[in-house]
């Protein structure tokens, strides 16, 4: 195994399972290099209170698109549902829900770069048990090896060898211009929650505009509430809406989130949890451990339709082990690493030791992720499959790489697109994004 990017490692992600050299590259030079689609569950639509949408959108982060549709249409946010959120520099499609809504009023929604199209009635919400997956749709630009068509083939071998890629969570959780809600997530397991808020409000950060980093870095140095909330511009929307809560309510740091939506408060807990499970997936790969099958005192989850099923879980021992390993071999079983909560248990045997150290070494228990002075922030916690089963389909042109594959929910792009690229961080192309801005 080979060391992983600077940035990489950062978030946990210490190795590649290819020890084949990278193609280098850019993605997202434009929004339509990366095209996603999401792979779903039928849904039947045969009427009901939820009308179903299919979603087409570019350069749209799916909160920031969520809330524009509310504010057009004069609804609660609360209405909508979705499946899981999306790159937002990328061509997404994907399905939502939204309760009571007549169709005759989308039309006053006139959105840029969005298309939308009715696909029916049904009598419940969009939600992530809807996700099988995302297909996607990858152009890797300014590729700077020599003969990259052999050079991607090789590392596609090497994947194969391996059954996947490591099923890391990729920068996009964390935050791809701002990596820094595992931070807050962390501050607020500690019960740090004054902390966790000033993360998130105040931490500057390299990749933003002059203007956000000037605000950020005054109110970290001078922790002033009512100064910055004169002084943020008005697209820091959820720092506003967290800096007005605080004027109004002085030093209720932890209630400060609860302005938020419940899918964004719940990602800060949520990327902390991701962070140790990179790390836990790191140790495992550095102690030699197999992904693709596994030893006693594992934990495994078995095959639902070909994709991990959490609800099916069972231990590994010495018993059944070759019974495990031969449904692993056959992709119906699948090792699993947890993502700790208050209600996890820790493995046993060799990872059992790694999930222990980790835990040491944090100075935390899977108690401290109740929160207790905001239990709304806190996570039960669940486990996640360690390796992500994926074989690219790859066309080369001239110094262009196009990469077709399709992952399970909740897997990463990115994470795949690194073992090819390799050490330049997966990154994109340098224009800024002022439409976010």
């Amino acid at each position: 195994m080979i060391f992983a990017s600077d940035q990489d490692r950062s978030l946990g992600m210490d190795y590649y399972i290819a020890d084949s050299p990278g193609c280098g590259g850019i993605i997202k030079s434009c929004a339509e290099d990366f095209q996603v689609s999401e792979v779903s569950e039928e849904l039947r639509y045969e009427g009901g209170r939820y009308l179903v949408l299919d979603v087409e959108k570019t350069n749209w982060d799916m909160h920031h698109l969520i809330r524009e549709m509310a504010r057009k249409l004069r609804i609660s946010q609360k209405r909508f549902g979705w499946a899981g959120t999306k790159d937002k520099r990328a061509v997404t499609s994907q399905r939502i829900s939204i309760m009571n809504l007549d169709e005759s009023e989308l039309s006053k929604i006139n959105l840029p770069d969005l298309k939308i199209k009715v696909l029916g009635r049904t009598n419940r919400v969009v939600g992530l048990g809807d996700l099988l997956g995302n297909s996607f749709h990858i152009t890797i630009r300014e590729l700077c090896c020599p003969d990259p068509a052999s050079r991607l083939a090789a590392i596609t071998s090497e994947i194969e060898k391996h059954r996947g890629v490591p099923n890391y969570f990729g920068v996009q959780r964390f935050g791809d211009k701002r990596p820094i809600t595992h931070k807050v997530g962390e501050a607020l397991v500690r019960g740090k929650t004054e902390e966790a808020a000033f993360i998130y409000l105040a931490l500057p950060f390299p990749g933003e505009l002059p203007r956000t980093r000037e605000v950020r870095e005054k109110l970290w140095v001078n922790r002033d509430i009512p100064a910055a909330l004169k002084e943020y511009p008005d697209y820091l929307h959820y720092e506003l809406a967290m800096l007005n809560y605080l004027v109004e309510h002085p030093g209720d740091y932890a209630h400060s989130f609860d302005v938020l939506s419940v899918n964004l408060k719940r990602l800060f807990v949520h990327a902390y949890q991701s962070y140790l499970f990179n790390i836990m997936l790191s140790r495992r790969l550095a102690a030699a451990m197999p992904l693709y099958r596994a030893v006693v005192g594992d934990v495994v989850c078995f095959a639902k339709e070909g994709l991990p099923d959490m609800n099916r879980m069972q231990k590994v021992t010495s018993e059944n082990l070759v019974a495990v390993d031969r449904l692993a071999e056959r992709g119906r079983a699948f090792l699993t690493l947890p993502l700790i909560g208050f209600e996890t248990a820790i493995a046993e045997g060799a990872q059992g030791e790694i999930e222990r150290a980790i835990l040491r070494e944090e100075g935390i228990s899977p108690e401290n992720f109740k929160i207790e002075e905001n239990p709304d922030l806190g996570s039960r916690g669940t486990r996640r499959a360690a390796l992500c089963r994926v074989t690219p389909q790859i066309k080369v042109e001239e110094n262009r790489a196009e990469l077709q594959f399709v992952l399970p929910k909740g897997s990463y792009a990115t994470v795949v697109l690194r073992e090819y690229m390799k050490g330049v961080d997966v990154i994109e192309s340098q224009s800024e994004d002022l439409a976010e801005e």
